[in-house]
């Protein structure tokens, strides 16, 4: 996009509370929730642009190459904590890594520049760009692992499922709780092998599934608002970062997770113990895996339960983005239209 390109967003504020004060780290938080949209929509149009080509590998490239660009703009001095690539060889922002123009606070990173490489190169549901952003020492620092993982939204008593309970046990809690029948419960499983036997139980039941093929970050978002996406509970086992990124989202949206790393070979426990896990068998809740203030961003690349994808149409681009804050409980949908005046960067 030009310079003097126009983009026009409509910025839908959800709940904040009155009474917030803003202090100035306030004002900081503000600017950059606005900031972040920006980093995500940058990604997210990036691998948009390759969606359907049947390309995982360079799809991710370009979201990673777009949301490391952006990051670098930020007035901030990151480190990214949790990145993704390291299990299947994508493209990454590496642990590790600095970014930020190093001029303002330090904060730790969590990303994903693109959430369902394989939907976005298949044209499927689901696949989304995200970042969070915290306070430095507050986010888990998650080997690339797998996780196993359950989570709910908002608004039931605490411990209403558990990560060592059974499918049946959970869902019939779940649904007294939530004070409907069994079968009006859709739980999110991602459709692998490896959960076959979690399939077969959660059907025994009676409650419905929503299978999905990739993209378990946004599977566990999906649960925190089954008003909006119609799932209301996410369970199986998942990549660890996307978990820590899963968690981040929840601590501003409400609900529950828990999660368990799978440290079944000598080395993943290594890699858990270069990164400070001693506790090979601990259970982690949202409070765990994310600390403190939290500001969270994922834009649509494909469209999904909770996110529209990113539309391309003559000289515009349409987005469409949902940023929070866990400590104001601010939450704002965004959609943007991009016009484009000339070259096709969103600049």
């Amino acid at each position: 996009m030009a310079k003097n390109a126009v983009v026009r967003r409509n910025v839908v504020p959800l709940k904040r509370p009155r009474s917030a004060a803003y202090s100035g780290n306030e004002v900081i938080g503000r600017s950059l929730m606005i900031e972040l949209v920006c980093v995500t929509e940058r990604a997210a149009v990036a691998a948009a642009r390759l969606r359907g080509r049947g390309d995982e590998m360079a799809a991710d490239k370009a979201a990673v190459d777009a949301m490391r660009q952006e990051l670098n703009r930020l007035p901030i001095h990151g480190t990214v904590v949790i990145g993704e690539g390291e299990r299947d060889e994508a493209p990454m922002l590496y642990i590790g890594e600095v970014v930020g123009d190093l001029s303002g606070p330090r904060v730790d990173i969590a990303l994903d520049p693109l959430e369902g490489a394989t939907l976005c190169a298949k044209a499927q549901p689901n696949a989304i760009a995200a970042v969070a952003i915290a306070q430095p020492g507050t986010l888990l620092n998650a080997p690339d692992v797998y996780m196993d993982k359950i989570a709910v939204g908002p608004g039931y008593p605490d411990g209403v499922v558990h990560i060592d309970s059974s499918p049946a046990d959970n869902i019939l809690r779940l649904a007294r709780a939530k004070g409907v029948r069994v079968d009006e419960i859709t739980a999110c499983i991602l459709d692998r092998p490896r959960h076959a036997r979690l399939i077969e139980a959660v059907r025994a039941t009676g409650a419905a599934i929503r299978l999905i093929s990739d993209g378990d970050l946004a599977g566990v978002i999906d649960a925190a608002d089954p008003a909006e996406t119609g799932v209301d509970l996410y369970i199986g086992v998942g990549g660890a970062p996307e978990g820590v990124l899963a968690a981040a989202a929840l601590k501003c949206m409400g609900g529950q997770m828990q999660g368990r790393l799978i440290l079944d070979d000598p080395t993943s426990r290594r890699r858990a113990s270069e990164m400070g896990i001693k506790d090979f068998t601990r259970i982690y809740d949202v409070a765990d895996m994310a600390q403190g203030d939290v500001l969270f961003a994922a834009t649509g690349v494909t469209s999904g339960g909770l996110l529209a994808g990113v539309r391309f149409g003559a000289n515009v681009v349409f987005t469409e983005t949902i940023v929070m804050r866990s400590s104001t409980g601010a939450r704002r949908r965004i959609r943007a239209e991009h016009r484009l005046v000339g070259e096709t960067c969103l600049d």
